[in-house]
């Protein structure tokens, strides 16, 4: 095995670990910035109130899109394990 397999193993990784966060972290920005604005134009500075909504949204958003990011891990996880074989010889 090369260095250069090596590194596209590991960026491959990287990507497709970058692919399965960002429905998460879109949804935990997209919320905490709603309930920011909400909270300043409102000035409550109350620390349950950013919380709550943004482990609302991140279950929702699991809900929504967990059977695909499940299905994306699969893949690349049945990917790099039929790839052995030719990586060894």
């Amino acid at each position: 095995m090369t260095p250069e397999t090596v590194i596209s193993i590991g960026e491959h990784a990287l990507v497709i670990t970058s692919i399965v966060a960002a429905p998460l972290l879109l949804s935990a920005l997209v919320s905490g910035v709603v309930i920011g604005m909400l909270q300043a134009a409102t000035q409550i500075n109350e620390m349950t109130l950013s919380f709550i909504p943004k482990l609302l949204a991140l279950v929702a958003t699991i809900f929504v899109t967990g059977h695909w990011m499940l299905q994306t891990l699969i893949d690349y996880t049945r990917s790099l394990f039929e790839s052995i074989p030719g990586l060894l010889g």
